[in-house]
């Protein structure tokens, strides 16, 4: 496979960084994910937002726009004959010297576009997978807000319990938040749930990600007609739900169909398949993918 590495197109063997690059060193990089609908990335605009302001905040040069981000996928595609694929967008601190920097911004900074296909998915009904309650507490995040940052050794160990739970085959893995042991995110997407005509989904004070794909559902339920409720929420009130589901900017929503506990105890929710909200929200967002 093709990626893309500082301007150029290279194979992926020969896509190297040096061991002086601080996102190796110290995990000073941010990236990005997401997908394209008919060669087009979806919600670019947010993304490349998102991962400016975090490039800002971590004085890392950002200087790649959604027009230049747009060709690049387009020679990705391309290059690797494809229609459409999964994208990770990296910006890399990149070079500087073995200790902390002492200015307050970095100089050679490294960009990669890593891409590969797209798992197989039905057009019809949203994805449904389990949803297992983790052991393991979200961290806190490494400055005032969480960024898609390098350091994702959490998101791994929450990984490796995930195995702990013969159970849970398949399932997204549920942090609870450090202090309080509020609900908070999954391994790898939001989450939310329906309880008659409200979305509830943990606030941002909990310091989850402000996920793209969040941001973008939480608009399309507003649209429906449903009260959004964000908020601080114990493991108790998810039991509860009459729907849930997570997202992320690849597997788009994503139906829970039952609830484990630490123990394997479970919960089946929504009658194990999706409820008519979350159906109709898995409508509502591939209707716009459509218009790209």
């Amino acid at each position: 496979m093709k990626i893309w590495m500082n301007g150029n197109l290279v194979e992926e063997k020969e896509a190297v960084v040096s061991v002086y690059d601080h996102g190796f060193l110290y995990g000073m990089g941010l990236f990005e994910t997401f997908r394209t609908y008919n060669g087009h990335p979806f919600l670019l605009k947010e993304h490349m937002e998102r991962i400016r302001e975090g490039c800002a905040e971590l004085g890392i040069p950002f200087h790649t726009d959604e027009t230049g981000m747009r060709a690049r996928v387009e020679e990705l595609l391309r290059a690797n004959g494809l229609e459409d694929a999964y994208f990770r967008y990296a910006v890399s601190a990149g070079v500087d010297m073995l200790g902390l920097p002492g200015g307050a911004f970095y100089e050679n900074p490294s960009e990669i576009i890593y891409v590969k296909s797209l798992p197989p998915r039905n057009a019809d009904q949203p994805a449904s997978r389990p949803l297992q309650l983790l052991n393991l507490r979200r961290n806190t995040p490494e400055s005032g807000r969480r960024h898609k940052s390098f350091h994702y050794m959490n998101n791994i160990l929450a990984k490796r319990e995930m195995m702990n739970y013969p159970w849970a085959h398949g399932a997204e893995g549920l942090f609870l938040t450090d202090n309080g042991g509020y609900v908070a995110e999954g391994i790898v997407s939001n989450i939310f749930w329906i309880k008659g005509v409200v979305c509830f989904t943990p606030s941002l004070t909990t310091g989850i990600l402000p996920g793209i794909t969040r941001a973008f559902v939480l608009k399309l339920a507003e649209e429906e007609g449903l009260e959004i409720s964000e908020g601080l929420f114990p493991w108790s009130e998810l039991c509860e739900a009459d729907e849930i589901f997570v997202t992320n900017s690849v597997q788009e929503i994503v139906s829970i169909n039952e609830l484990f506990d630490e123990r394997g105890g479970s919960i089946t929710v929504s009658r194990g398949m999706a409820g008519p909200v979350t159906s109709r929200l898995a409508q509502l967002y591939r209707e716009c993918t459509r218009l790209l």
